[in-house]
């Protein structure tokens, strides 16, 4: 085998372009991922101008406003804003959490179960149960997704519950194809 030396220069020239590289992904994230500074208090174009469009707005049974920022790879973070009449925050809460799942009721209709949790990661349609499944992904040491059923016709809650999320199963496709396992034969047609 015949191994070429990297030169210093170029390894030096490397390194420092993925340190930059770095710290661009870091300030990224840092600035308009999370609330970050937005404490109670601040006001709604200041939200806003840190977070962006709200991906939903949402009217709660005590009339305050909330915004819905869905974040993360996958829609594992949902950071809400309570804003007061004024337009000015409240709190913030990040509600992707095990704690809001198991405080879910049945009987929620499909307009409080967005207030309480916002958009899914994915929704499903099971005709012949007539339902609608939400599925939301979270930070977890496992792997797995948070569930909700609604009548398709009523928009209520019907069931929860934790399932394993499909993405696993899609990396661990991806692993075995990558070494040659069942998966690779397969889609090599062998």
């Amino acid at each position: 085998m015949n191994l070429h030396p990297v030169p210093a220069a170029w390894a030096r020239r490397t390194a420092a372009g993925l340190g930059l590289a770095l710290v661009g992904v870091l300030a990224g994230c840092a600035s308009g991922y999370g609330p970050g500074p937005l404490g109670p208090g601040a006001g709604e174009a200041e939200v806003r101008a840190r977070m962006g469009p709200p991906t939903g707005e949402h009217l709660g049974p005590d009339g305050l406003r909330r915004l819905e920022y869905a974040r993360g790879p996958y829609g594992r973070h949902t950071y809400m804003a309570d804003l007061d009449a004024q337009g000015r925050v409240r709190r913030w809460t990040q509600v992707l959490a095990e704690s809001h799942f198991n405080a879910l009721p049945t009987g929620l209709t499909r307009a409080e179960l967005l207030y309480r949790l916002g958009r899914p990661s994915e929704e499903r349609r099971i005709p012949r149960r007539n339902e609608i499944v939400w599925s939301y992904r979270y930070e977890s040491p496992f792997c797995q997704w948070f569930q909700v059923s609604l009548d398709a016709s009523t928009q209520r809650v019907t069931e929860t519950g934790y399932g394993v999320d499909p993405l696993c199963d899609a990396d661990e496709e991806a692993r075995l194809s990558l070494r040659g396992g069942p998966s690779a034969r397969i889609l090599n047609g062998r």
